[in-house]
């Protein structure tokens, strides 16, 4: 795993910490080698961070109050949280200088202006996904569609699990903005009943919930007589902390500004 800043200079505050994703982050995070520095979360408050993570104590309890994260001069906070704890916390963080990197997804206008104004004054990168590998799902979807033209119709399918709450996921609606850039488009979300036939400004977009499955997305090409189909698979969520561990260890220490998971990578 690269690391902008070595891993021990990595002041760590992790934002839902107490929640599945966030103690598989404070799990890589702490083998990483970071510093994990302040654990925020609902309930839990008072219970050691690493002994949630299965990983033993490490030393940092679990406050209820984002303001631990100003008090314990963290350089970069991970967010797997709630759209309305991001915007409290994303105001402490612009004021005190703190990097911010951010999975939660179904984000609402005020949380997604809210890192805006963040990016003002601090280091933001917001991802609905932080898989490595669906950034490269995203660019071999860019060049199909300049390689296939506007004869190819498109259409993005997502399955995830059967408690996830939003839908369609922010990153199958990433995939659809791909679409949506190289040509005049506009979204379909399902069909039912007689909408008659597919017209060719369509990108359907299609949610299946069910089990436990991670986060399966794939992006269909239909052409006349081929279809092309490219999907990425997710088999854990140890990949989506693996990235935000990545990009926090990249982000710290960068100027104000807004940032996404493809500039690692490119």
């Amino acid at each position: 795993m690269t690391l902008h800043l070595p891993p021990n200079s990595v002041r760590l505050g992790v934002l839902g910490a107490n929640g599945r994703m966030g103690r598989t982050v404070v799990r890589l995070a702490h083998a990483a080698g970071m510093q994990i520095v302040a654990a925020i979360g609902r309930d839990d408050e008072g219970r050691d961070a690493g002994e949630l993570a299965g990983i033993g104590a490490i030393g940092t309890k679990v406050a209820g109050d984002a303001h631990a994260l100003v008090t314990s001069r963290a350089n970069v906070v991970i967010d797997f949280s709630t759209p309305g704890a991001l915007v409290h916390a994303s105001a402490l963080c612009a004021g005190a200088g703190i990097a911010i990197v951010s999975g939660t997804t179904g984000l609402d206008a005020p949380a997604k202006g809210a890192l805006d104004v963040a990016a003002l004054k601090s280091a933001v990168m917001w991802e609905p996904n932080m898989s490595i590998g669906v950034h490269v799902l995203a660019a071999l979807v860019e060049k199909a569609m300049v390689a296939l033209g506007p004869s190819f119709d498109v259409e993005v399918v997502e399955v995830h699990h059967r408690a996830k709450v939003d839908a369609p996921s922010g990153t199958a609606i990433r995939l659809g903005d791909v679409v949506k850039h190289a040509r005049a488009a506009h979204y379909v979300h399902g069909r039912e009943g007689r909408p008659g036939p597919r017209k060719p400004d369509e990108v359907g977009m299609h949610a299946v919930r069910g089990g436990d499955v991670v986060g399966d997305h794939t992006v269909f090409f239909f052409g006349d007589g081929e279809r092309i189909e490219l999907t990425h698979r997710a088999s854990n969520r140890d990949l989506f902390a693996h990235g935000a561990v990545r990009a926090a260890g990249w982000i710290a220490g960068k100027p104000a500004g807004r940032y996404h998971l493809a500039d690692i990578i490119t």
